[in-house]
C-alpha cells in the first residue's frame, strides 16, 4: 500500500517565498485529503536551512497556522518538515498540541546526532516521524546505510531518500531502496526532485524495489523545476490500481486553481536546472552558472563538478 504525501504547501514555497494566503492554504489542504492524499505537509517549522528574509506563513509554521488548519482538517492527516538546529526545546509539544501528527526531520549527514535525539522525543509525544536523507545522490553508500540504521534504530517510522538534485536515474534509485530496506525495519520513502524528467519513473521504480511512502506537489511545484507531480502520479496510480481511492478530477481542479492564483506554480524545467541534474549538482550551485548562456552555463558546471572531484 502506498502512502501518499503532498508536499506543494511546503516545497512550492521556494518559489513564491512561501507566501499561500491563509485561505488558499486551508483550501489546498481540505482538497487534497478530499482527493485521497495520506498526509498534507503544511510548512516547515521556524524556516529553511539557509535563513529566508521575509519568509512567508508556510516557510514559518507558527502555532495559529497550524490550528487553522487542523479546524478544517483532521490532525491525523497534517504534517510539517523541520531541520533540528531551527528547533528549541518547546516546538515539538507546541506542534503537537496545535494539530500536527507527523514530523519529519531532514538529517545533516555530517552530524545527525541531535536531530535523531529530538525525533526520540517526538516519538515518545506520539508522532509519527521520518528521516529524510537529503542529497542522497552525494551521499557515500556506506554512509547511507549508517544513517539509514541509526535513524530506524531511533524510532523512525520512515526512512526517506531524498533526491534533492534531481539527478538519479531509476535505476540507481532501485538500488539504494533495495539497500537501505536490508538495514532497517522503518518503511523506505522516496522524495523526487525533477531536473532531469525522470521523478514519475523514478517514483515507480521506488515502489517496484519496495517504497511505500512517495511525495509529490500539485503542477510538480517545488525547489528548482520542482518535485514528482500529484496528479501525474495519481493517474499512474490510478491507471495501476483500476482507478484506486483517488478522485483525480478533485486534483486536477485543484491544480487548475493553482495555477490561475500563482503565477510561480505553472509548471517548466528551465534548462540551467537540467544542468544542475546532469551534473549532480545543488540547487545553490546555480548562482555560479552564466544562466543567459546555456552554452557558457554547461561548461562552467562541468568544471565545478572537476573541482569537487579533486
Amino acid at each position: 500500500m502506498i502512502v501518499n504525501l503532498d508536499v506543494t504547501l511546503r516545497d512550492g514555497g521556494y518559489r513564491n517565498n512561501f507566501e499561500f494566503p491563509l485561505a488558499y492554504a486551508l483550501h489546498h489542504a481540505q482538497e487534497s485529503v478530499a482527493a485521497g492524499m495520506d498526509w498534507v505537509e503544511i510548512g516547515y517549522r521556524n524556516g529553511s536551512f539557509k535563513p529566508k528574509p521575509g519568509i512567508g506563513r508556510t516557510g514559518v509554521g507558527a502555532d495559529d497556522y497550524i490550528r487553522a488548519v487542523a479546524e478544517v482538517v483532521s490532525p491525523d492527516r497534517l504534517c510539517m518538515i523541520l531541520h533540528p538546529k531551527n528547533i528549541t526545546d518547546d516546538d515539538l509539544p507546541l506542534m503537537y498540541q496545535a494539530g500536527i501528527r507527523l514530523v519529519r526531520f531532514c538529517l545533516p549527514s555530517g552530524m545527525p546526532e541531535p536531530g535523531l535525539a529530538l525525533l526520540s522525543k517526538a516519538a515518545d509525544l506520539g508522532f509519527t516521524t521520518t528521516v529524510n536523507i537529503t542529497r542522497v545522490s552525494q551521499l557515500d553508500r556506506r554512509r547511507l546505510v549508517e544513517l539509514a540504521a541509526m535513524s530506524g534504530d531511533a524510532g523512525a517510522d520512515v526512512v526517506y531518500l531524498a533526491d534533492s538534485n534531481g539527478s538519479m536515474l531509476p535505476s540507481q534509485v532501485s538500488q539504494l531502496v533495495t539497500l537501505v530496506r536490508s538495514v532497517t525495519d522503518a518503511a523506505i520513502g522516496l522524495h523526487a526532485h525533477n531536473n532531469l524528467g525522470l521523478a514519475l519513473a523514478n517514483g515507480i521504480a521506488a515502489v517496484e524495489a519496495g517504497a511505500t511512502w512517495i511525495d509529490s506537489s500539485v503542477l510538480g511545484m517545488g525547489k528548482g523545476p520542482g518535485n514528482l507531480v500529484t496528479e501525474q502520479w495519481l493517474a499512474y496510480l490510478g491507471r495501476l490500481a483500476a482507478g484506486g481511492t483517488y478522485d483525480l478530477g478533485r486534483i486536477l481542479d485543484l491544480a487548475h486553481h493553482m495555477e490561475a492564483e500563482f503565477e510561480e506554480a505553472t509548471p517548466s524545467l528551465p534548462l540551467p536546472d537540467l544542468v544542475l541534474g546532469h551534473f549532480d549538482l545543488s540547487v545553490e550551485e546555480r548562482a555560479k552558472l552564466p544562466v543567459d548562456r546555456i552554452g557558457d552555463a554547461f561548461s562552467a558546471a562541468r568544471e565545478l563538478t572537476a573541482v569537487g572531484a579533486r
